[in-house]
């Protein structure tokens, strides 16, 4: 097979390879992340694990109730004198015993606290859903940090390919020039060195490029087994209201939520440890079957049967406990003052993270409009240089100065769209709104 033959053959293969990969979509991403990523199935567990916790099986308001059964055998050497003075032995005599049961034990009243207990159960299931949220929306930030990243180094390699592509025409150039003898070796070498930088700036970036690939495909869960490409468009919610983000913030932040919710729970407490000053009224009843069958000669009763029903109440009242229910108490209101001091601090936190992250995403995206007029210019920049170039009317190191101003704009540009989208993400979980917008 000739040069040519081969030179298309792999091309057509190369070609190929690269049609075949998969563009993994941000849609496509958020469904695998929210399907397989491990921290989102263990917090999902987690609110499942409490869902059982709250149900009635776990209230305390349902009977208990056990049943009992048992058996013996008893051999004895028996020797009795009767009242007449005759003697009866009884070698070997069986006694046979045997009972079942069933008991019922019921708590009528006690305090209320498992009324309390019933009620913060349930707070504390809508609480891990929280925590569930929190854990989905910090995963999301993960991963589209990662994406995004993916997409920047994506179009870093492709403007470092670009780069490499006009060096390589100025080393031909200069080794035309040079073969001419309109320019000295220098000019050559001066290429060679920085087609040589290129390619090792290319090679980096596609290591780098690669490793981001599989840090994504851990959040995924692992789940893309090829290469890949992910798309590069990015579309801005410009039409975000400040005001109103501020105010789902405040009543949809799920950190601020969760405060709530331990405010809730706080407040149980203090009802759950004054039930300890209350008694505890209980009914008991059971049901029980005897059975005796003893075959002594000296036995009254050779068979003995006996059923019966019994039922009850029961009050016990703990007067006095050395002071513990006093001093759960007292925690108790200690610790609901905690919590609402911790939630005023937060208020104020997530007010300020709130106008941090919408000044940072402003300003973000101004400086995205910047580097896109930068660009504009440093094309057009690079344009002239490069006619004036191939005119020799300026030289190698104008040119190389012009190439690298064009390639350090793009590498910007790139970086500052991907940045202010992830600031655009940081405003949106802030308020609240993380899971609600279209990505």
């Amino acid at each position: 097979m000739n040069t040519k033959h081969f030179t298309t053959l792999f091309l057509a293969l190369f070609g190929m390879t690269i049609s075949a990969q998969e563009v993994l979509s941000t849609d496509k991403a958020l469904e695998l992340a929210l399907e397989n990523n491990y921290g989102i199935q263990i917090a999902t567990t987690s609110v499942e694990v409490a869902e059982n916790n709250k149900g009635i099986l776990n209230s305390g308001y349902l009977p208990t109730v056990t049943g009992n059964a048992g058996g013996s055998i008893e051999k004895q050497n028996t020797e009795g004198e009767l009242a007449n003075g005759e003697t009866r032995i009884a070698n070997g005599a069986e006694t046979r015993r045997y009972n079942a049961s069933v008991s019922l034990n019921y708590t009528l009243f006690d305090g209320l606290g498992r009324l309390y207990n019933y009620r913060r159960l349930k707070e504390q299931y809508q609480l891990s859903e929280l925590e569930a949220r929190e854990t989905i929306e910090n995963t999301l930030i993960q991963l589209f940090s990662i994406y995004y990243n993916v997409a920047q180094l994506s179009e870093n390699t492709e403007a470092l390919k670009e780069t490499i592509t006009i060096s390589k025409d100025r080393l031909t150039r200069a080794g035309y020039q040079f073969d001419y003898g309109q320019n000295t070796k220098l000019e050559v070498l001066n290429a060679e060195v920085d087609i040589n930088n290129d390619s090792i700036n290319l090679i980096n970036a596609k290591q780098q490029l690669k490793n981001t690939k599989r840090d994504l495909n851990v959040v995924l869960g692992n789940q893309l087994n090829q290469d890949f490409k992910v798309d590069t468009t990015i579309r801005f919610l410009l039409q975000l209201d400040k005001d109103d983000l501020l105010e789902k913030t405040k009543a949809n932040n799920v950190t601020l939520l969760q405060a709530n919710k331990n405010i809730n729970i706080s407040q149980l407490d203090i009802k759950t440890s004054r039930a300890q000053f209350l008694p505890t009224v209980g009914l008991v009843g059971s049901y029980g079957w005897n059975e005796s069958n003893n075959n002594s000669p000296l036995a009254f009763v050779l068979q003995n049967t006996t059923t019966g029903v019994s039922a009850g109440l029961n009050l016990s009242w703990n007067l006095f406990d050395g002071g513990s229910a006093i001093t759960n108490n007292q925690n108790a209101k200690l610790n609901l003052e905690i919590q609402e001091l911790q939630k005023e601090q937060l208020i104020v936190e997530i007010e300020r993270n709130f106008n941090n992250a919408w000044d940072d995403y402003q300003n973000r995206l101004t400086i995205y409009e910047v580097q896109n007029d930068n660009i504009k210019t440093a094309q057009n920049n690079f344009e002239r240089t490069q006619e004036r170039f191939k005119l020799g009317q300026v030289t190698s190191i104008e040119f190389r100065q012009a190439q690298l101003n064009l390639l350090n704009a793009e590498l910007s540009r790139n970086q500052a769209k991907y940045q202010a989208k992830l600031s655009e993400l940081t405003v949106l979980q802030i308020s609240g709104e993380l899971l609600n917008v279209e990505f």
